[in-house]
């Protein structure tokens, strides 16, 4: 495969939606063929197991989260993401399976093996760059405070939930940091971006 996989990652309010506009454009203009996609979703019965898993109404345990958001996974893998990739085109994606240990991880305290398991089985794939934006829980939260429309199911979870979330995030990050480049996503839009797209070059030349 001669294509490029990279995953935007962050809890809510992170401004995964700017980087990824960012990223997109400069990418374009090095005249790559880029592909665009997010998690839960991608295709047409990723984005229905979306609606589903982010319903403000209903009620899923934490194992049927982790196997839909897995289910949505493997269909936007072979669907999507693959081809793709074989075809030579750069995808981003806003979330990957870094979103799975860091939700439904340390979120929902599922057992670490678990998902590393259906990652190697149903996602088959990791990305080659991951983008960790990483805000405070609370600056976060006060960023989707004045986001028109109802909370999500997830969104509605407590402070701590997402505390948790964070730091697993965080602690992935450590543990892999030639894959992730963690961003203060706190900073101002104009810094963070030209931070992100500052680390974008660098992991480029480092491929070449």
């Amino acid at each position: 495969m001669n294509g490029r996989l990279i995953s935007i990652e962050g809890g809510e309010g992170a401004g995964k939606s700017s980087v990824m506009a960012a990223l997109r454009s400069v990418l374009e203009r090095r005249g790559l063929d880029v592909v665009v996609t997010r998690e839960p979703g991608g295709t047409d019965t990723g984005e229905a197991i979306r609606a589903l898993l982010l319903d403000p109404s209903g009620t899923l345990c934490a194992e049927a989260e982790l196997l839909l958001m897995f289910a949505s996974r493997a269909q936007l893998v072979r669907e999507v993401i693959l081809p793709a990739l074989v075809r030579g085109a750069w995808v981003l994606t806003d979330r990957f399976t870094d979103a799975s240990f860091a939700y439904q991880g340390g979120g929902r305290g599922i057992d670490s093996a678990c998902i590393a398991e259906l990652e190697r089985w149903a996602a088959a794939i990791k990305p080659d760059l991951t983008f960790l934006l990483d805000v405070d829980v609370r600056q976060g939260h006060a960023r989707i405070a004045g986001r028109d429309g109802e909370r999500d199911r997830i969104e509605n979870e407590r402070e701590d939930f997402f505390e948790r979330v964070r730091a697993t995030y965080l602690q992935r990050a450590a543990s892999e940091p030639r894959r992730f480049r963690v961003i203060d996503a706190g900073a101002p839009q104009d810094v963070v971006l030209r931070n992100v797209l500052d680390q974008l070059t660098q992991a480029i030349s480092g491929w070449k």
